[in-house]
Parts: structure tokens; C-alpha cells; sequence
């Protein structure tokens, strides 16, 4: 039997998983795979490209399609500066997977998939946080995303070291009582939170576990624990300054705006959390329209490649394989 022709292998390559799709100039989508992070910072690149590989193999066998595809288009955690996606399309390039490979930071991925428009706003709020944009003008904007180093708070990962912090203040008396003095280190098969620095300090517990304590505060925070929700409101408070800081470099701060929610921490159901964001986003970018992102941020990557191949944003073509990624929800 013969095999079909990938027209684009599009990739979501997140800090925790990778998503694969192989799709057809037609928007058809072939296969849809997941496998481990190929972020060059969780990973070495040599790690991250072996792992590519085999996750585009597992693609192609499973669409009954060839490989190399036409165009490679890769949505990447990491990819941050021009030495990081020179390294990163050198990588794919030697591993054969696509005859053209186009590399771009994951936020461009997430805001193609959540807008119709072909420009706008994303939030982004995974383990860590970032936002960036693209004006109607084709202007773009991105916050550097580095963490502590470029004034960065947020994500899973930020809210997690809070709410431990919290729970050790409250413990030893530097901080008030709080639903977390027992719920973080149970969290994470600890009795006591000073349980849980000690382990972190000798390497006992792995940093990014802290991550998983993000659903936790927010469930605490809908209990009603005021610290939690004090964890909670500087997340939104954070994430709204993000948006608005983009809309007003791209120029766009008194324009009717799409402002996409992608990333994990952004299937909490707390309404007063979203509510809090987009009262703050609403007083800087008035006509804001603020919705999370339905569908994986991979489709924006495929969709990107098909923009590459020239098919119309929003078109036939991107309206099957919309349709085909809602069929998966």
C-alpha cells in the first residue's frame, strides 16, 4: 500500500511533553502523537532529537505516511533567542524529519491556534508564564520569559514555591495559619512542610514537583483559605500585567484584542481567578476578549505550516482541521 505525503509535521514541544501532528496540504489531519519534552533545556539536544525521531516515526507509522514531510513547523519551549532556535532547527534539520524546518517560540503556536485572526494576544501559564503577541501590522512582542533573571513570576511552578513558602511560614510563625501547613507536604508524602525544603535541599525531591501544587492552591483558595487565595490573586494579577504589558507595545491597547489563556495551570474552574484577570486586563485593554484555549496548541503549529505551503487563514483548509482537532476534545 502506498504511503500518503505529510505535508506538515507540526510540533508543540512543551517544558513536560511534546505534541506531534502530521497533517495534509488538504487539512487533513494523519496522526496526532505525544511523547517526552524535546526542550534543549530539560534535555540535552542530542536527547531531545533522539526522542523526535522516534516520535515522528511513531507519527508517520501511524498515518501510513512518508517521511520527510514538506515542512517541519515546531512551536518550542525555550526558543528564545536566535542562538537557541539556530541550534534547535540544526538539530532537526540532521535528523531528517522534514525537508524545510521553521522554528519558533511556543507562544506563536498557542496564539495561532486560539485566534481566527491571525493576530492578538496569549497568556501563557504552564510551568512557567509568558505572553507575547502579533499586532494587526505584523508587529510582534515577547517577554524575555527567563524567570527570576527577566522579572518573571508565575506558572505552576511559581505558585507551588508560594504555597510552600506559606506553609513554612505559617508553620514556625512568620506568616498566618493556612489550609497549606497540611496540604503541601501531604501533597507530596510529607508530614511536615520543613519535611519538604529538607528534601529539596538534598536533592531528595526533584524541584519541579512543585508543580504539582498549583491545582492545590486553588483548591484551597475556592475553600476559602485567604492565603491561598492571596497566591491566587497574584497569579492573576500577574498574568493580567503580561497581556497588557504586549498590548501596549504592539499598539493595540485601545483595539478590540483576542487575549489567549493557553497552558496547564489555565484548567483551574475558579471563577473568581478569571474573573480578577480580565477586570484588570479590562482597565488597560478595555476591548479585550479573553478566552482560553479549547484545543492543543499544536494545531497552531500545523496551522502555521499550512500558512507557510500558502493556504488562506482561515479557509477551507484550516476549517477541516479545526474540525478534525475539536472531534478529538
Amino acid at each position: 500500500m502506498s504511503r500518503r505525503q505529510a505535508a506538515v509535521l507540526a510540533v508543540d514541544g512543551g517544558n513536560s511533553k511534546a505534541d506531534l501532528a502530521l497533517v495534509a496540504r488538504s487539512g487533513e489531519l494523519l496522526a496526532l502523537v505525544t511523547g517526552p519534552t524535546i526542550s534543549h533545556q530539560q534535555v540535552p539536544l542530542a536527547v531531545a532529537m533522539g526522542r523526535l525521531r522516534d516520535l515522528a516515526g511513531d507519527g508517520a507509522r501511524r498515518a501510513r505516511a512518508r517521511l520527510p514531510a514538506e515542512l517541519g513547523s515546531f512551536g518550542v519551549a525555550g526558543a528564545d533567542f536566535p542562538k537557541d532556535v539556530a541550534a534547535l532547527r540544526r538539530g532537526i534539520e540532521g535528523i531528517g524529519v522534514a525537508r524545510r524546518v521553521i522554528v519558533r517560540n511556543d507562544t506563536f503556536a498557542a496564539l495561532r491556534a486560539g485566534t481566527l485572526r491571525g493576530w492578538g494576544i496569549v497568556v501563557i501559564c504552564g510551568a512557567g508564564a509568558n505572553a507575547a503577541g502579533i499586532g494587526p501590522d505584523g508587529r510582534t512582542a515577547r517577554l524575555a520569559a527567563l524567570g527570576d533573571i527577566s522579572g518573571d513570576w508565575g506558572g505552576g511552578y511559581g505558585v507551588g514555591q508560594a504555597a510552600l513558602a506559606a506553609a513554612v511560614r505559617a508553620r514556625d510563625g512568620r506568616g498566618p495559619r493556612t489550609s497549606l501547613e497540611r496540604s503541601v507536604p501531604a501533597r507530596l508524602g510529607f508530614a511536615r512542610p520543613a519535611d519538604v525544603t529538607k528534601a529539596l535541599y538534598e536533592d531528595r525531591l526533584e524541584s519541579r514537583r512543585l508543580e504539582e501544587l498549583s491545582p492545590l492552591v486553588f483548591s484551597e483558595a475556592t475553600a476559602g483559605d485567604t492565603v491561598a487565595r492571596s497566591i491566587v490573586d497574584r497569579l492573576a494579577d500577574e498574568l493580567a500585567v503580561m497581556a497588557v504589558a504586549i498590548a501596549r507595545r504592539l499598539r493595540v491597547a485601545r483595539a478590540e484584542v483576542d487575549v489567549v489563556l493557553a497552558g496547564g495551570v489555565f484548567r483551574a474552574t475558579d471563577p473568581e481567578f478569571y474573573t480578577r484577570l480580565e477586570q484588570r486586563v479590562a482597565v488597560a485593554v478595555p476591548r479585550a476578549r479573553i478566552a482560553r484555549l479549547e484545543e492543543r496548541p499544536v494545531l497552531g503549529a500545523a496551522l502555521l505550516g499550512l500558512d507557510e505551503l500558502g493556504a488562506r487563514p482561515g479557509g477551507a483548509t484550516e476549517r477541516r482541521l479545526r474540525q478534525e482537532f475539536a472531534s478529538l476534545r
